[in-house]
Order: structure tokens, then sequence, then C-alpha cells
């Protein structure tokens, strides 16, 4: 059985989906292995908020082929999306996957023979559409961070995330109460919710269907699961109504990351 390995930079929204990532790397009939243990494939999930991505991901590459110089190397991530032909340029590297492609990563590897030029399988941001890829972290027996929302809106000038993830897009929050039902039911206690703009939710298909509140009210109704967190919320999205909400809630953490 081939063995896989995992390193995620960034966000916690990363971790959830690297969680996924693996799930289809199982699926595919892979066995994760630590980081450490030499494996025949890692990947290494990126993030571009920083200056130092090229930094970080060059020592993550360079750690991964000490412990398997024979290795097949993937980098995925917001970095692979932005700047796919600099990190192709990195010693070791075997393939870079961009947004779009990075849920069909078990497709990409059919042949893990490392060759001397990097495969590039990366799409214009615009591909990525309407399309929600729903995700959660898994390993820790007390508390998932569940990915409700992904991509941005905002232009802001000094970021780069909706260049390397996209428009705004949620998931139902019909899904997301049986998601969060089944997380509870594999014996997880708490839940962070957790999106690029997590405020933003409730687009889909390009407009607005539901709002942040409505999720939250929702959570109400999910016994399974004993408490519920907000992650980072953006303050112009944090309204007096969900405080008060919070506030009064059985299910919520009293907390606010801002």
């Amino acid at each position: 059985m081939k063995k896989v390995a995992f390193y995620t930079l960034g966000c916690k929204l990363n971790f959830s989906e690297t969680s996924s990532i693996g799930r289809l790397f199982t699926q595919g009939g892979y066995e994760i292995v630590n980081f450490t243990d030499g494996a025949d494939v890692y990947v290494i999930n990126t993030c571009s908020v920083t200056d130092h991505a090229d930094k970080k991901c060059r020592k993550v590459v360079k750690e991964a082929l000490k412990y398997s110089p024979t290795a097949y190397v993937t980098i995925v991530g917001c970095y692979a999306q932005l700047k796919p032909q600099e990190i192709a340029e990195i010693e070791g590297v075997d393939m870079v996957l961009g947004a779009a492609e990075k849920f069909r990563i078990v497709e990409f590897i059919t042949d893990l023979t490392k060759e001397p030029k990097t495969k590039i399988h990366q799409q214009d941001i615009s591909e990525v559409g309407h399309n929600f890829v729903a995700a959660h972290s898994f390993g820790d027996r007390t508390r998932t961070f569940l990915k409700v929302q992904d991509g941005c809106d905002y232009p802001c000038t000094y970021c780069t995330i909706p260049l390397a993830r996209g428009g705004s897009r949620s998931d139902t929050i019909s899904n997301v109460v049986e998601r969060a039902r089944e997380i509870g039911r594999s014996g997880v206690k708490e839940i962070v919710l957790t999106g690029v703009n997590l405020g933003d939710f409730g687009i889909r298909e390009g407009m607005r269907q539901d709002k942040f509140i409505d999720l939250v009210q929702a959570r109400e109704e999910v016994e399974e699961i004993d408490r519920f967190r907000i992650s980072s919320i953006e303050p112009n999205l944090l309204s007096n109504e969900i405080i008060e909400l919070v506030s009064k809630s059985r299910k919520f953490v009293p907390h606010f990351h801002i």
C-alpha cells in the first residue's frame, strides 16, 4: 500500500481541506502516515497571506525529501493557485495543483515517477465558479473545523485571497446541519465553523440565499454536538443580532475572533 503524508500551512480552512484531501487518498487505497515517517507521496497545502510563502514552501519540500528522497511532492493551496510557475522552480516539486484541481488530486497522481519537468495543472480562478467543496478536519477527538464558506467578494487592495480562492460561495444550511450531526456521532464534542469570509455565509450560485445568522440559529438543532465556535469574522459582518443570539445560546461558545 502506498503511503501519503501531509503538511499544512496557513489558516484553519486549510487544515479542514487537507483532511478532506486525505480522505480522497484513503479512498484511493493510500495509507496516511506522519510527515516524518517517510511517504511515497507528500502533499503540501500552502498559504499566501504572508510574505514568506515561498520560503516556507521551500523549507517543507526540503524536509519532505530528507525523510523520503524519492517521494513524489505535490503542492496545493493558495500559493499554488497564485504562483504555480514560481513553485515549479523549487527543486524537488513534482506537481502543482490549482484551486479548481486540488480536490481531484488522486486523479492527477497516476504515476509516481519523478520527471525533470514539474507538472502544473492550474486554471484561472474564474473556473472555480460557484462550486463549493465541503470539508472538515479530523484526527482531533474533541474539536473539528467545519468548512461552511469559501472565497471572498471583497476587492481589498492589499489582499490576494479572492485571486487565490475565487468569489464567495457557501454550503446549504441543511447540508451543514447534517454534516455537524455526522461529526457529532463520531464522538467529536466541539465544531468550529470556518470559512474565508465566514460572515458572508449564504451566497450560492452567485446570489444571496441565506445569512450567517440563519446558520447560527440552525446550529441549535444539532443535539449531537455540545459546543459550536465561530472562527474569524469581519467586524462589519458581526451584527448586534449575532452577538445577542450567541450570548443567549446554549450551544455557542461566547467568543469572537474579530
